[in-house]
């Protein structure tokens, strides 16, 4: 998933019981045992790397344009989540790279920009189920989620984990959504500026990529209106992928 900052072991019970739980309306005690039980249901079977192709629609306030990106994920052990976005061209350089709590933008090859603002999907699409579930709730932490407040919902027809509100009214607050039965995410709350109405994304479209999963079709909505939209294809998982394409120039 792609954000570009231009707008921009548990026990075995416990692990058995969490989608019944999500059915029956039982609450996690917090938002890190959603995610606990998120990486124990897919620990040593999720895709450590993944490449595909996206047809991305922005939206402007007087124009709509479509791009076409290429991306490329990696789970690195020491690094956790990463993603680089190639815009067009992949021989133009024009490209992202994005951690969790980073970001670099590329233009022509050469590093234009650095900052502190990562990619806050990281985490929720592919680090918990890869590492420690305590590295994931570090990773979320400039998300500003309340890991607190979890309540049982519905979303879709499907039973549902909130994470970050306390009860379906509070629809401003950045809260993460878990389906209880594949334990994936499938809509995000995020406030992105101070006073701005959050960034509201829908994970739909969710295909069986290997061990785990992959939303094929992302929806995001900022006061009602749309901001951009992603379709995924030609994807591979599991592939080798040069580490190096990950690692940000220097200035």
């Amino acid at each position: 998933m792609s954000v570009m900052r231009r707008f921009p072991v548990v026990a075995l019970a416990l692990f058995l019981a969490a989608p019944l739980a999500a059915q029956s309306g039982k609450v996690p005690a917090s938002g890190a045992d959603v995610l606990e039980r998120m990486r124990a249901k897919y620990w040593g079977k999720w895709y450590q790397t993944l490449e595909f192709s996206q047809r991305t629609t922005l939206f402007g306030r007087n124009s709509v344009r479509e791009e076409i990106w290429f991306e490329r994920l990696w789970q690195s052990p020491t690094r956790g989540t990463l993603l680089r976005i190639d815009a067009g061209d992949q021989a133009l350089g024009n490209s992202t790279i994005n951690t969790a709590d980073s970001g670099y933008v590329l233009r022509g090859g050469k590093l234009v920009q650095a900052s502190a603002n990562g990619n806050f999907f990281l985490p929720l699409i592919e680090g918990v189920y890869m590492q420690p579930v305590g590295r994931t709730v570090r990773d979320l932490a400039s998300a500003r989620i309340d890991m607190n407040k979890v309540y049982h919902g519905e979303w879709q027809g499907e039973s549902v984990w909130v994470v970050g509100a306390a009860s379906a009214s509070d629809s401003v607050s950045p809260q993460f959504w878990v389906e209880g039965k594949r334990l994936v995410v499938v809509r995000v709350l995020i406030v992105l500026a101070p006073g701005q109405p959050p960034l509201d994304v829908h994970l739909d479209q969710y295909v069986k990529t290997g061990g785990g999963w992959l939303a094929t079709h992302i929806s995001m909505f900022s006061g009602g209106k749309p901001r951009q939209l992603e379709d995924y294809y030609d994807w591979k998982r599991g592939i080798a992928i040069d580490p190096a394409v990950f690692e940000a120039p220097s200035r």
